[in-house]
């Protein structure tokens, strides 16, 4: 029944009612202690202080009675001294014997108003002798009376004193069986109570400790990802069985809900695999279009340069025919042979000058060319073929439509730690429509032939250089200019 109702009870409650019992525990402790204390030091003391108040007012008669017969003998001012002091030490005796009559006996409380009555009259007499001593004249009867009250007071007070003493003894006798209980009174209390503290504190293990233990150990094993361990058991109906019901319920769901991650995990790696084995293609599909765009040479250009070739060679001697034919050499060249994913910035610039030479010999004085390098250009390292499709670009949509033609400036700088690359024409341009759909199509999948060679570049620097930039700025009837910023990197090992 007690087992029952304390499992239904609150942790609060558990703990309010083993904090009440040690209290009760302390304040019974306390209370035969005060109880012991109050006999031993204060009920018995107060019998030795009747007592010692008795035999005081005894020992004060007689020694006031003596004091009082030395200066009847001789009256010396040292005696009238001695006895004025014994007199006041009586009196003093006298008043602290008890005169309540709640606290001691009847037959006692009369004897004490019958030895204070008798001191009084017995000091009106002695007074009135040592007044008239004083004088000259003595009262022999007087005197003799005076020392047979004083006799008198003596005998009163020895029986006060016994019969003081004979109350204190049947008062001690009274208490002592109360007082020799006490310490078994205590011994069976304290056994009493110890064992309803065991008791309770077994209880309060059971349904407390026992299944805090047996929760933190179920954590422990989940935290090791053991998640299909049993159910922690419990009995109580407080707080902690609600705490360890929601604890299982938490468990279950918390398992299930790793076997569906684990699930998911796995179809996540396959995702992954599949997801690699596509960037693969992709890096395949660039380095197809990468070659596409090598092996790519406008028919126009072919035929036109040929066309200038062979027309130069019946105009003058083969200098500068040679000297085209040189340039277009190492242009197929260096589309044919270069395989690396990053050159030194001299190779594509001289790319670039060979390509816009043959350019200016094809359109003579319509179109210029500028470069501006501010960097170490055989040091610095860049991807391959950057330069040319801008530059072909440029001229095949800015600059060939324009019947003036124009000029095309490359610069190239440093700007803290990255590389700053600006291809500007100064061609037709284009307006705020074309230039956005030509943006959107650098991000597309499906690009026509004429924006593959700028979508090219485009992918192959952010492929290369992830924080890379790459933007166009366009107005028609001004030009076009397209900005890119890499990572600066520079190398000792300088290409020839």
């Amino acid at each position: 029944m007690f087992g029952d109702w304390l499992k239904e009870l609150t942790i609060k409650k558990k703990i309010t009612a083993f904090a009440g019992f040690v209290f009760l525990i302390i304040f019974i402790a306390v209370f035969l202690a005060i109880l012991t204390m109050k006999f031993s030091l204060f009920d018995f003391r107060a019998i030795l202080d009747e007592n010692d108040v008795a035999n005081q007012v005894a020992i004060c008669l007689k020694e006031e009675a003596e004091a009082f017969e030395t200066y009847i003998k001789n009256e010396k001012a040292e005696n009238r001294q001695y006895l004025s002091q014994a007199v006041e030490n009586t009196q003093k005796a006298i008043g602290r014997l008890p005169k309540d009559y709640s606290k001691i006996s009847q037959e006692r409380f009369a004897r004490t108003r019958a030895l204070v009555r008798a001191y009084c009259v017995y000091s009106d007499d002695r007074d009135e002798l040592l007044t008239a001593d004083a004088s000259g004249v003595r009262d022999v009867d007087r005197l003799y009376r005076i020392y047979d009250m004083q006799r008198y007071l003596m005998q009163y007070a020895d029986k006060l004193m016994n019969m003081t003493i004979a109350e204190g003894n049947e008062t001690y006798q009274k208490k002592t069986p109360v007082f020799q209980a006490i310490p078994y009174v205590t011994a069976l209390t304290g056994i009493v109570l110890l064992g309803i503290v065991i008791y309770w504190l077994h209880s309060l293990n059971r349904t407390i400790v026992v299944p805090l233990l047996s929760l933190a150990e179920a954590a422990r094993k989940i935290a090791d990802n053991d998640f299909y361990i049993d159910d922690v058991e419990v009995v109580n109906e407080d707080e902690l069985g609600e705490l360890i019901h929601a604890f299982n319920k938490m468990k279950y769901a918390t398992g299930e809900y790793i076997s569906a991650l684990e699930g998911q995990r796995e179809t996540l790696d396959l995702l992954h695999a599949r997801e690699l084995e596509q960037l693969e293609m992709e890096k395949q599909l660039d380095a197809i279009r990468l070659e596409a765009l090598k092996s790519q040479i406008q028919p126009h250009f072919l035929f036109n340069t040929l066309n200038v070739i062979a027309g130069m060679a019946d105009l003058e001697d083969a200098h500068t025919t040679e000297k085209m034919i040189q340039a277009l050499s190492n242009l197929f060249r260096y589309n044919l042979k270069t395989t690396e994913g990053i050159i030194p910035l001299a190779k594509e610039i001289k790319v670039l000058d060979d390509y816009m030479y043959l350019q200016q010999m094809r359109f003579g004085a319509r179109i210029s060319y500028s470069l501006k390098c501010e960097v170490n250009k055989d040091a610095v390292m860049v991807p391959p073929f950057i330069f040319q499709p801008l530059a072909e670009n440029a001229i095949i949509h800015g600059l060939a439509p324009k019947e003036v033609g124009g000029e095309l400036i490359v610069h190239i700088r440093r700007d803290l730690g990255s590389l700053f690359i600006s291809v500007k024409d100064t061609g037709v341009g284009m307006d705020e429509k074309k230039l956005e759909e030509l943006l959107t199509s650098l991000t597309s999948k499906d690009t026509d032939a004429r924006g593959i060679g700028l979508k090219n570049v485009y992918e192959r620097i952010k492929n290369t250089y992830h924080d890379s930039d790459f933007r166009i700025f366009s107005k028609a009837g001004t030009g076009t200019e397209i900005q890119m910023r890499i990572a600066f990197s520079e190398t000792e090992m300088i290409s020839v």
